[in-house]
């Protein structure tokens, strides 16, 4: 077996262009990511390798909606790595019953079940929503169908991607499980068509984040919460990008004045320190799990308990969730007053918005790094601006200032 001296060097001996060109070599090529090498980060703001600042636009896809580094997550993640990070869930641990009864308490739910990873807890959903068709609605054995929408991003797993409607997602992982059909999203009446006796339940994000921020008519979700009442369905609500402030309220389901009957959620869970998700049920859904049906050695391991309890903490004490609502209102206010040609449109809710293009949005987001601020395509011709919610109007307020100009100049 090969040898090497695996702690023999340090990123301070490389330059950025030498890192980059190692990750290029050696990684696989499953992203194209913007050539900024980041080594240090504090709440709204990054640093690169060479020491240059920038001012974070996009939050890690809301996954540090708290900020970079929050120190009260930090704090907590260092406390309990210093006892115990991992016991599988083969033995219980102090952690765990404290993140359910914090859980509870700040989002009603009865129960929870919790996970690693967004895609997991979306996987863990479908599964509870299959299980809970045989069991308790009475769906024949291998029939349960579950509606989703067009333009969805759920995750990358093979079944999630199988039910994408992105070409790109699904070219060469085929063949796919069956079980879903598609319908397109904000079209109430294509979901009443397509329920059939089979349906089981609704998988839906209330705001399209991948898709470009889409934001679907008021009233919406209200609309599929009283269809699933009366075909007797579950209204599974991913809220992994779209909860846990980033629209201005918890969730995103709350602008709508509902509840699904599953909430799964994930990133902001974390505050970024730790793969977190969990699916979010009432006791008659996740209770149609026994021991053996489903698991995850992380899953529920005390130092992401420990994180996760941390994080939905910060969000409370500074409110972050009505700070989203007003900074969101006015960085919408400010994009949507901008006459400029290449504004094909303006849409968001809190501090999540898309600023859609008529030209590549990609060489505008590489000119915003060289003014400082970090964005991120997606679609062609979409920017996704996602800060972390902490921000300060102040640096809002000049991340703005630099994508007019830098739209000005192209």
């Amino acid at each position: 077996m090969p040898t090497a001296d695996l702690a023999s060097e340090t990123t301070a001996a490389l330059t950025a262009s030498e890192l980059i060109a190692l990750e290029d070599q050696y990684g696989a090529h499953n992203y194209h990511p913007l050539d900024v090498v980041i080594t240090h980060a504090s709440g709204a703001w990054v640093t690169d390798i060479d020491g240059k600042r920038y001012l974070d636009f996009l939050a890690a896809y809301s996954a540090v909606n708290q900020g970079h580094c929050h120190p009260a997550i930090l704090a907590a993640m260092i406390e309990q790595a210093r006892k115990v990070t991992l016991t599988s869930r083969a033995f219980r641990n102090d952690q765990l019953p404290l993140l359910y009864r914090d859980l509870h308490a700040l989002t009603g739910f009865e129960m929870a079940l919790p996970m690693n990873s967004g895609v997991e807890a979306v996987e863990t959903a479908i599964k509870a929503a299959r299980k809970w068709g045989l069991t308790v609605k009475g769906v024949p054995a291998g029939t349960a169908e579950i509606l989703v929408c067009g333009n969805n991003f759920h995750g990358r797993t093979i079944a999630v991607v199988g039910f994408s409607s992105e070409s790109q997602y699904k070219c060469g992982f085929g063949p796919f499980p069956t079980g879903f059909k598609q319908v397109p999203f904000g079209d109430v009446e294509a979901i009443r068509a397509s329920i059939k006796p089979n349906t089981v339940a609704i998988l839906v994000e209330p705001v399209q984040g991948e898709a470009g921020i889409i934001v679907p008519p008021a009233g919406y979700l209200r609309e599929l919460r009283e269809l699933c009442d009366e075909h007797d369905l579950l209204l599974m609500c991913d809220e992994i990008q779209s909860g846990l402030g980033r629209t201005g309220k918890l969730f995103a389901f709350e602008h709508d004045n509902i509840r699904p009957d599953v909430c799964i959620i994930g990133k902001a869970l974390s505050g970024g320190f730790y793969p977190v998700s969990a699916v979010l049920a009432s006791r008659e859904i996740l209770g149609v799990f026994t021991p053996g049906d489903h698991g995850s050695t992380f899953g529920g391991n005390p130092l992401a308990c420990a994180v996760a309890r941390a994080a939905l903490k910060v969000l409370v004490d500074e409110d972050l969730p009505a700070r989203s609502a007003d900074l969101g209102a006015y960085a919408l206010a400010r994009l949507q007053s901008l006459n400029l040609p290449q504004i094909v449109a303006v849409r968001g809710k809190g501090l999540w918005i898309g600023l859609e293009l008529n030209i590549k949005a990609r060489p505008i987001c590489e000119a915003l790094k060289d003014r400082g601020l970090l964005c991120k395509e997606t679609h062609d011709t979409v920017i996704r601006l996602a800060p972390p919610l902490m921000i300060s109007k102040e640096d809002l307020a000049w991340g703005l200032d630099q994508i007019e100009a830098v739209l000005k100049a192209n």
